[in-house]
């Protein structure tokens, strides 16, 4: 309803009103009230050259260009893998090196997305597409003529810092240009991308490895750079709008009101319609890097109760999948005596399942929200989208014992594709969601959100990676798996946790934040 329309809203009562399930759905009293219409919607303020009108192909193309960069970021942690004995005994490396260049990789490529996070927040994104990218090409180029390991290792750390960006402020770009209501679609498609690394990454590293050399890999990754760098550059305009960013807002007030902050409630319906609001004070002041600190919003993201929880399911979904496709091509080549490219053909089915549970698991994540907001009176809140992954949690936890248990007995490849595939589909369907989640719960906030997500999935990662080979060798794929399993188990609890209480969590945590921002404790 527009504030133009209609000065007054009536909600529909709650008796009325039932979930999925049949159980009744929170939602106010029947009450009638006017429209405050003096309290801008950050999420919808007024703004010129406004990214959600845009066309479609407009969109798009910006889909498009943010999916081919985010490729970078999966692909190149694992396109080295078939590459490694190569470069340990050209670079008279030990394995313990080689292992350091992979797990170092991993945790910087998971934490430093918060500095890209806060450099978009003030600058816009282009500015740090183009400049990450470039990080990562030239990167590339110094990894491929590198003459010791500990140059080589140098350099993958700046490859991480470069392949870091897309994987915040992506999410945050496709925040900027869709509703909520299309974002759990958009977001699977999105996602789709860096997925696709760990079942290619083996493959074409192992093909030019064996073909050209270990060196050829990385002269790879700087062609790809080099084609995101030029897309960038020529395609792609800044979504960014300074009007709607709560981390630009609250360091503008703290230069022009002696500190204080901008209100940092999200609106009570995601799908909220714009209010009449003005750019204001954002116009008038330019700021700069020196206005950078990525750790206060960084901060607030976790103390909300709802993040900080769903960010813990969301680590361990991510450090399963990292976990799995890295032990997989060890039992592969120590046990059915694969080589690099047959190893790659075999990730290849969790890949598949994996793209084909973000697209799906996004497409039903949107259906459920628009299905439950439809039943709540015109009324949604970001809770409502974790509804969707129920359907996947199913099949998850028996998928991975059956993946477990397949491995430990040595039965026919083509199981342990079959298992590949479902725990792919399944993990990564729950994961869309929890993504979609966290943007849609932390309106205003969406990349410093990503950033905090990809830097608790990262050091997940980074334990996952450390600890898998010595758990593998002494429990065994069996006990590595029926592990897993207990975790993914646990995960979903804490989503379904997230679920019936997040909406709970999330509202005091906005209470304290204005009670903090007010100078009341």
């Amino acid at each position: 309803m527009r504030a133009a329309d209609a000065s007054a809203a009536t909600v529909v009562s709650a008796d009325a009103v039932t979930d999925i399930s049949g159980s009744p759905l929170q939602a106010p009293p029947v009450v009638t009230k006017e429209l405050d219409i003096s309290k801008p919607d950050i999420e919808h303020a007024l703004v010129d050259d406004d990214p959600r009108s845009w066309s479609e192909a407009r969109k798009t193309a910006i889909l498009f260009i943010i999916s081919g960069a985010s490729v970078i970021a999966g692909l190149c942690a694992n396109i080295q893998n078939p590459a490694n004995a190569q470069i340990e005994q050209q670079l008279h490396a030990s394995s313990g090196q080689i292992s350091l260049s992979l797990s170092l990789f991993i945790l910087v490529q998971g934490n430093f997305p918060v500095l890209w996070s806060a450099v978009s927040e003030i600058k816009g994104r282009k500015l740090v597409y183009l400049a990450s990218v470039s990080f990562f090409t030239l990167g590339s180029a110094i990894v491929a003529i590198s003459k010791s390991i500990g140059l080589l290792i140098g350099m993958r750390i700046l490859q991480a810092i470069g392949s870091s960006a897309v994987l915040s402020i992506g999410a945050a770009t496709l925040a900027d240009i869709y509703e909520p209501h299309q974002r759990g679609a958009k977001v699977g498609v999105y996602y789709c991308a860096p997925l696709l690394g760990p079942s290619l990454g083996p493959i074409i590293g192992g093909v030019l490895t064996q073909t050209f050399s270990w060196r050829a890999v990385f002269w790879f990754l700087v062609i790809w750079g080099g084609v995101i760098f030029s897309a960038f550059l020529a395609r792609f305009q800044d979504t960014f709008r300074r009007e709607r960013s709560l981390t630009y807002q609250n360091v503008l007030r703290r230069r022009t009101n002696g500190g204080k902050r901008a209100s940092e409630e999200p609106p009570k319906d995601v799908e909220a319609q714009p209010p009449i609001a003005t750019a204001g004070d954002a116009k008038d002041i330019t700021l700069s890097l020196v206005d950078v600190n990525p750790f206060p919003p960084y901060v607030n993201i976790l103390r909300r109760k709802n993040n900080l929880v769903i960010l813990m399911a969301s680590g361990l979904l991510f450090a399963f999948g990292f976990s799995i496709t890295y032990t997989c091509a060890r039992t592969l080549a120590l046990y059915y005596d694969y080589n690099a490219l047959k190893t790659g053909l075999v990730l290849l089915s969790f890949g598949i399942g994996s793209m084909l549970g973000s697209i799906l698991g996004g497409r039903w994540s949107d259906r459920t929200l628009a299905r439950l907001k439809a039943a709540n009176g015109g009324v949604s809140f970001p809770e409502m989208r974790l509804e969707s992954t129920k359907i996947a949690m199913c099949g998850l936890p028996p998928a991975v014992i059956s993946y477990a248990w397949i491995c430990q007995e040595r039965v026919h490849v083509a199981a342990m594709c079959v298992m590949l595939f479902l725990a792919g589909f399944f993990s990564i369907w729950i994961y869309s969601s929890t993504l979609a989640y966290v943007v849609d719960s932390n309106t205003g906030n969406s990349s410093s959100a990503v950033a905090a997500n990809s830097s608790i999935r990262g050091a997940s990662a980074f334990v996952a990676a450390e600890v898998a080979v010595p758990l593998q060798d002494a429990i065994g794929d069996g006990g590595l798996y029926t592990l897993w399993a207990g975790l993914m188990l646990f995960a979903e609890l804490v989503i379904l946790l997230v679920l019936y209480r997040g909406k709970q969590w999330r509202e005091a945590s906005i209470e304290k934040e204005k009670r903090r921002s007010a100078g009341v404790r």
